[in-house]
């Protein structure tokens, strides 16, 4: 070769000529082509600098010895901390599963509704259930009770409210008795 610098359009061809067979070439040492990529990209910007300036005899040569560096790099560092940010699995991820105290809260927000709703009046309590569980509608409601259409339509808003009141004074008490512990802690 010339001593004169690689032009831009002599590295395209090196990038063309060699980026696949590197990506092949680093998925086999690494094991995953994605990481394959991203060495092979980091190799190409390495060296770029030196091939622009300098033009060596064999710049296919160095551009390999640079990404072979950078992959055993990537491999010492997966030795090390063996859990890597692009790989990950069933057994590295993260739980979507609700933790205990979510579990916990959720089983007592439960257990209030389920005590709101036992002390509602019959009527309301019938109303509702008919309305929220089995989802009927207003008239499905008066039909199979045989009342009025505006009796289904009050009992399940006195209902709604008896129960908006209810769950709201029992969490009251239970944040003022969350407060009330904090406060003693503090102390």
């Amino acid at each position: 070769m010339s001593d004169e610098p690689l032009k831009p359009r002599d590295f395209t061809a090196l990038y063309r000529s060699t980026v696949a067979p590197l990506r092949r070439y680093l998925a086999r040492m690494l094991g995953n082509s994605a990481e394959a990529q991203d060495i092979a990209h980091d190799a190409y910007i390495r060296v770029y600098p030196t091939v622009s300036q300098q033009a060596p005899e064999h710049p296919e040569a160095l551009l390999y010895t640079t990404a072979r560096r950078l992959a055993i790099n990537r491999l010492k560092r997966r030795s090390i901390s063996p859990i890597s940010g692009a790989e990950l699995n069933d057994e590295t991820a993260a739980s979507t599963a609700p933790g205990v105290a979510q579990q916990v809260m959720a089983r007592q927000e439960l257990d209030f509704l389920e005590q709101a709703i036992a002390q509602l009046p019959e009527g309301c309590r019938t109303v509702l259930l008919l309305r929220k569980v089995e989802l009927l509608s207003h008239r499905e409601i008066a039909d199979r009770l045989r009342i009025a259409i505006s009796t289904v339509e009050k009992q399940h808003a006195r209902a709604l409210r008896l129960l908006r009141q209810a769950l709201s004074s029992t969490l009251d008490v239970a944040d003022s008795g969350a407060s009330t512990s904090d406060q003693e802690a503090r102390s």
